[in-house]
């Protein structure tokens, strides 16, 4: 469908304006590229009408008017001609379902040349109740911006966790390291560690899981939405709390401790505790606030991923490979082949991030940034751009496993560098294919070639390969 952009004025002084989405078709009319060379009409509001007669309006209502009826059973052109008859100078026809392509037969309706778009009935409403009931409008279409600023933002946030993900991963192997030589601190150790390891066999299990989920969130999303964000606001609190505990651990202020139920904490881990819980709970109330509450899901996701990145350890590079190549197979069968099973030709993975069906609840298991450049793809499709849990720790524990691997044979940190800049090479790799495509890619099918393959280059020229791929003897 061609998607465009509806701009509305109030009556007021100065006027207050707002865009909103709209679906043509350019094969019926075409619209001006900019607000320059738009008219402007009135808009006259009809949604109690669907136009499929001309008797159900009063004569001389339309006349010089945009007028705004609802979908029924005639077509599009039936619609137009009855309102171009009656000297209308736009049609709007509103749809209380998902916007869909406007493509009637044109061949019986040539002498039809009013312009017609097919806009949100909640649209509608807020329309009326943003700007009053004295409304001008126009249509335009913007040409689509060849690249998006946002991306830069999503680049950053990316390689940054992944990149201290690794780093953190690093740091515990190194006081792993340190307290196996003392077996004092090796008992104290052992209490706090909390990593778990991938074996071949749980990874295999991990992506059967991972499968097995989106199926069932794509056939019963409008109920499992919800277990998603009850469990994301859980555990991204557990998460936060790690990741401050582990820098307010490195101030030697404020360690004053209480007792209770024979246990001693430190007060501020307390009031840190509160603080991460209230952080959630305020995320999951006001999650459907663009202006702000991606700013707090995304430093929530940030930690959930860094968490997730540093307990979980990859034993060796056998199982990073066999990790990472099923995920991308995975990614790639949801995205590319998919939309050749289901009914309505969609992609899986691509419903179920956009939320199948039209649903207003959105998985909170992404990274998003609003888009910053104004097109009409922002206003129908998505106004974020989005990149998902999965691009982030996948890699990540393969840059993690990089990062323990260069502690346990003193190598200078050449693995961890050589991994995160592959990773960033992906990223890059994957934009301009965005870019390129203007469609939503499998960024693992970017990631992963060029983190393993670099992996494997650096180990290969170290002479160090069979060590790599099996692990040290402290981690088997």
């Amino acid at each position: 469908a061609d998607e465009g952009i509806l701009h509305a004025s109030g009556g007021g002084v100065p006027p207050v304006t707002k865009d909103y989405c709209i679906i043509y078709n350019s094969n019926w009319v075409s619209l001006p590229k900019t607000l320059d060379n738009a008219t402007f009409s009135s808009l006259e509001n009809l949604t109690s009408t669907v136009l499929c007669s001309s008797s159900e309006v009063p004569s001389g209502v339309m006349k010089d008017k945009a007028v705004v009826v609802m979908r029924g059973n005639c077509t599009f052109l039936e619609k137009a001609r009855i309102a171009q008859s009656l000297g209308a100078k736009m049609l709007l026809i509103a749809s209380k379902s998902r916007l869909s392509a406007i493509s009637d037969n044109k061949t019986d309706f040539e002498d039809v040349t009013l312009p017609v778009a097919l806009i949100r009935y909640n649209d509608i409403v807020d329309m009326q109740l943003v700007l009053g009931n004295e409304v001008n409008v126009t249509l335009y279409a913007p040409p689509l911006p060849e690249f998006d600023y946002s991306m830069v933002v999503i680049f950053l946030i990316a390689v940054f966790t992944v990149a201290l993900g690794g780093y953190w991963s690093g740091v515990a192997e190194l006081e792993n390291l340190k307290a196996v030589a003392s077996p004092g601190e090796r008992e104290t150790r052992l209490k706090k560690e909390e990593n778990v390891t991938f074996t071949p066999v749980t990874v295999i299990l991990f992506v059967v899981i991972c499968c097995v989920m989106l199926v069932l969130l794509y056939f019963f999303y409008k109920w499992l939405v919800y277990v998603i964000i009850s469990v994301f606001c859980l555990a991204s609190a557990m998460s936060l709390y790690n990741c401050l505990a582990a820098l307010i651990g490195e101030i030697p202020i404020g360690q004053c401790r209480v007792t209770c139920c024979n246990k001693t904490i430190e007060v501020r881990l307390i009031f840190l505790a509160v603080f991460c819980a209230a952080a959630a709970v305020v995320w999951a109330v006001f999650r459907n606030e663009d202006r702000w509450a991606w700013i707090l899901q995304d430093i929530l996701g940030v930690a959930f991923c860094l968490n997730f990145i540093k307990t979980l350890k990859m034993p060796n590079f056998k199982s990073c490979v066999i990790l990472l190549g099923l995920l991308l197979l995975y990614d790639v069968f949801f995205v590319f082949i998919t939309p050749f099973i289901t009914k309505n030709g969609a992609s899986i993975m691509v419903e179920v991030a956009a939320g199948p069906f039209g649903n207003s609840e959105k998985l909170p298991v992404v990274i998003r940034v609003p888009r910053l450049e104004h097109s009409a793809s922002t206003l129908c499709d998505l106004p974020f751009s989005l990149l998902g849990f999965g691009d982030i720790i996948v890699p990540g524990l393969l840059v993690a496993y990089c990062r323990r691997f260069d502690v346990q044979t003193r190598s200078s940190s050449v693995y961890f560098i050589s991994c995160t800049i592959a990773y960033a090479v992906g990223m890059v790799l994957t934009f301009v294919v965005l870019a390129l495509m203007k469609m939503g890619q499998p960024a693992l099918l970017y990631l992963v070639p060029c983190t393993l393959i670099t992996s494997s280059l650096v180990a290969w020229k170290r002479k160090e390969m069979k060590k790599f791929w099996k692990g040290s003897s402290y981690q088997v």
